[in-house]
């Protein structure tokens, strides 16, 4: 029996955290180690940890010195972990008592599996839907899938170790669960499970604009703020020393290049449209909500910066 990492992140969690800790350690999988990294919590979070990790030998508690952020935070919490597979978990999420399990005996050649996942309410009821009923799951090693959308949730992630040897450091313009799978597409095969193996929680966040002042022009800068972040994403993607298909990501990031000087991008918009297939695969839309996604992504970064 092999050992079985789980990286788990933790930030003002004590809510749901007992919740989520007894799933993971009444996993049927025995063969365990549970890295808990918790990121400055200023509630109750570190205190329950405390208390599991002394009834618990299997379980070791890390309290940064300094807040990182969730993205660094995995990274630190990966990079503790010692098993021969490492799976990612989140403070607030319902586990499956046999995930591991199923897991481990699942991944066979891939670098890297992933599960589906139940929605449920902020108090733990079910909603009645799962991750596939909103996106498309892909198997297999085309990173192309990759480079706009990501269907590969943090929590939903089992990898093997040797993954890490292909990743120098983790991108802050890319989420942890984004740059993890692109990776391993890029270098070996991912595979997914379409049993839902996490009861996935979903918030409702507070606005924190409580007056709604200025929305439309906030909504604005933020758009233009995530043309600025896409097209740093496709560099990074682009970039990655063992891509396949460079050829494809090249044009790619040209053409979102030339978006950003220009107000609307009719190349682009073909590009995307003509390789659809690829790019938008993870979308489960309608032939017409994709050209509309299209027409929306390829509209141009000059206009934009007008309102900024």
């Amino acid at each position: 029996m092999q050992l079985v990492s789980i990286a788990l992140c933790t930030y003002n969690g004590e809510k749901h955290l007992v919740e989520q800790l007894d799933t993971l350690v009444n996993q049927d999988y025995k063969k365990l180690e549970i890295i808990i990294i918790d990121d400055v919590s200023t509630d109750g979070t570190l205190a329950i940890l405390k208390t599991y990790e002394l009834k618990y030998p299997f379980i070791s508690v890390h309290q940064n010195e300094q807040n990182l952020g969730y993205i660094k935070n995995f990274e630190k919490a990966i990079s503790l972990c010692k098993g021969d597979y490492i799976a990612l978990a989140d403070q607030d999420d319902i586990w499956e008592l046999n995930k591991i399990s199923i897991m481990v005996n699942n991944i066979s050649n891939h670098l890297l599996i992933y599960h589906n996942s139940e929605f449920i309410t902020e108090t733990g009821k079910s909603m009645n839907r799962k991750m596939t009923d909103i996106r498309n799951f892909y198997a297999g090693n085309n990173s192309n899938i990759f480079l706009l959308e990501n269907c590969v949730s943090g929590h939903a992630i089992f990898f093997k170790k040797e993954l890490l040897n292909y990743i120098k450091d983790f991108e802050a313009a890319i989420f942890h669960d984004w740059w993890l799978v692109y990776i391993a597409v890029s270098t070996g095969t991912i595979g997914f499970i379409t049993d839902c193996l996490v009861k996935y929680r979903q918030h409702t966040t507070a606005n924190t604009n409580i007056l709604r002042l200025d929305r439309k022009n906030a909504k604005r800068r933020d758009s233009l703020l995530q043309i600025e972040k896409e097209y740093e994403r496709i560099k990074i993607f682009a970039g990655y020393p063992h891509n396949s298909f460079q050829s494809f990501k090249n044009k790619l990031l040209r053409l979102v290049n030339l978006r950003m000087t220009s107000y609307f991008s009719i190349s682009l918009a073909f590009f995307i449209f003509c390789n659809q297939s690829e790019l938008l695969y993870i979308q489960k839309k309608s032939y017409l909500s994709k050209i509309n996604f299209i027409i929306k992504y390829t509209w141009g970064y000059q206009l934009k910066k007008k309102i900024k």
